[in-house]
């Protein structure tokens, strides 16, 4: 349940993340609620993750699906870049998620 938690933690980053951009500086009252509810959300599903995981592989897989899952939602939605070198760099955080996952004791 740990990585389950950890994922959903990171999905619901996605999601906060991207809600900023809708809150014109919490300027704007429902997506402000939205947004502050994921983060909430999320920090609880991370706390929940990290009871068993150790902090640093927690951490750093939610920050780098976050990342990853921004990204590509600034490209998808904001017309942001495609250009190639990003496309790599954000590949590199998705091997760098897979290594951490793929190095990290599934009894801890």
């Amino acid at each position: 349940m740990d990585w389950f938690y950890l994922i959903l933690a990171g999905v619901l980053e996605i999601v906060w993340a991207t809600g900023l951009k809708y809150t014109d500086g919490f300027s704007k009252l429902l997506p402000s609620i939205g947004t502050i509810a994921a983060l909430i959300v999320s920090f609880l599903f991370l706390a929940q993750a990290l009871r068993t995981l150790p902090i640093g592989t927690g951490y750093a897989i939610w920050t780098g699906i976050g990342t990853v899952g921004t990204a590509i939602v600034g490209i998808m939605l904001f017309g942001e870049s495609r250009e190639f070198t990003r496309l790599v760099c954000i590949a590199m955080i998705i091997l760098g998620i897979i290594g951490l996952k793929l190095a990290t004791p599934s009894s801890v």
